[in-house]
């Protein structure tokens, strides 16, 4: 999305095209320990949606919830309008090989090499032959920007930004309809992290997929997300694009928007886009 237009045109279609993620009145609790209390979020089909807050705010347990690996305590959980509370284990099965994960670590198989591991989901869960389930593997490593040799690798011999787009390359095995990433841009330098952000916003133009993201990089939230929701308290204290947030009083968003990190990323992301708006406006010219 390159306009503030780009943006609130593709927040209007989502909304119109209805939600992909609804949650009501979740509790979730560890021993005496509240984690969410009544949280309400919802994402709508085709966003770029992220999810932040301070360590301990239950960002991750949430995005375990999102994907069947953890049940609240209460509440209610629909994705892709199924409620996960009462799915019976095919049903689960069948509705998990609608959306592709990227965990913070890579998750891959160790003892497999690269192109295997973005094969594996194609070879459980389709009836594929062999040679066009490797042609597939193939294609999602390049869609991922990663080299065809890399597949021959195993993922102890990645560094940390291949094994992320590796890991990238294996959620988009099966063509999700829903992409979550969990801290895509940690743990990289600057330039890595940059490659992240452009692979993202590529991937969700090509698939127009709904992308749910985990993340703490204030750069990466301002330059590939439409909309942010804050946790704080054990619920979403605020929720809207960046430009709105960075408006809001609450407390926990302004943590988010006042230090030097955050005050940086808001100058970068403003000087980015007046840039953009005065190329727009620069006249093509015949050399």
């Amino acid at each position: 999305m390159d306009t503030a237009i780009d943006r609130a045109n593709v927040n209007i279609a989502s909304a119109e095209a209805g939600n992909v993620i609804e949650m009501r009145k979740v509790c979730t609790r560890f021993g005496d320990h509240i984690v969410h209390a009544d949280l309400d979020l919802d994402v709508r089909r085709g966003e770029i949606f992220a999810i932040v807050g301070g360590s301990g705010s239950g960002k991750s347990t949430l995005l375990r919830e999102m994907i069947m690996l953890h049940r609240p305590d209460s509440g209610t959980i629909k994705i892709l309008d199924t409620d996960l509370g009462v799915l019976t284990a095919d049903e689960a099965n069948k509705l998990r090989q609608r959306w592709g994960v990227m965990f913070q670590h890579g998750g891959l198989f160790g003892t497999l090499k690269v192109r295997d591991n973005i094969a594996l989901p194609l070879r459980e869960h389709t009836n594929l032959d062999e040679t066009l389930i490797n042609e597939v593997a193939a294609w999602k490593l390049t869609l991922s920007g990663l080299a065809p040799e890399t597949g021959l690798q195993y993922p102890t011999e990645l560094s940390g930004g291949m094994l992320k787009r590796a890991s990238m390359a294996r959620a988009l095995a099966l063509d999700p309809e829903l992409l979550f990433l969990d801290e895509p841009t940690a743990g990289l330098d600057p330039s890595g992290a940059s490659g992240i952000d452009t692979l993202v916003r590529t991937l969700h133009d090509l698939y127009q997929s709904t992308i749910i993201i985990i993340t703490h990089d204030l750069d990466f939230l301002w330059q590939v997300t439409d909309r942010v929701a804050v946790l704080g308290e054990g619920k979403v204290v605020g929720v809207g694009s960046m430009e709105e947030l960075s408006k809001m009083d609450h407390p926990n968003i302004r943590e988010y928007f006042d230090g030097p990190r955050g005050r940086a990323a808001h100058e970068q992301a403003q000087a980015q886009k007046k840039d953009k708006s005065q190329n727009k406006e620069q006249p093509w010219t015949q050399k």
